[in-house]
Order: C-alpha cells, then sequence, then structure tokens
C-alpha cells in the first residue's frame, strides 16, 4: 500500500510543462534562430560603399514576420496548457 502511494506522490512531482508545451517552445525557439538567420547579411566591408543588399524583402519583411510568428508560438507554449492523452 506505502508504495502505490509513493508512486502516486512521484508522479504528481512531475515536471512543471506537460511535454506537449516543451515541444512547443523547442519549436518556438527552432523559428526565432531562422528569423534571426533569415536577417543576416546585407553589409558591405567598405564603409564607403552603399550596399542596397540590407534593404532586401527578406531582411525588412519576412525576417520580423518570423520572429513575431516564434514570439507568438513562445507565448503560447508557456500560457496554454494542453490536457494530456492519460
Amino acid at each position: 500500500m506505502a508504495d502505490i502511494k509513493q508512486t502516486n506522490s512521484e508522479k504528481e512531482k512531475g515536471f512543471a510543462l506537460p511535454v506537449k508545451n516543451v515541444k512547443l517552445i523547442i519549436a518556438g525557439f527552432l523559428v526565432l534562430v531562422v528569423g534571426y538567420v533569415l536577417m543576416i547579411g546585407g553589409g558591405t566591408d567598405n564603409p564607403e560603399l552603399f550596399n542596397n543588399a540590407m534593404f532586401s524583402f527578406r531582411r525588412v519583411v519576412l525576417a520580423p514576420i518570423v520572429i513575431v510568428g516564434g514570439i507568438v508560438i513562445e507565448i503560447v507554449a508557456a500560457v496554454k496548457i494542453f490536457k494530456s492523452d492519460k
């Protein structure tokens, strides 16, 4: 009888977030990394030359949208509690 109560109390002491939330946090982090990678580049080695590549659609529009999407995924993962399949 004591063994059963001990295993139940051990189950209750589990991780604070369900596994689905942790997976969403990791996915949100990866989306953020992709957004920052999209922002890389566009500079020039010579400070006297102007390079218009830094104002491309990918860096000015697409990357910030991807980053905001990653932040939204992180917020949902931290706030929403998904019902477990138990």
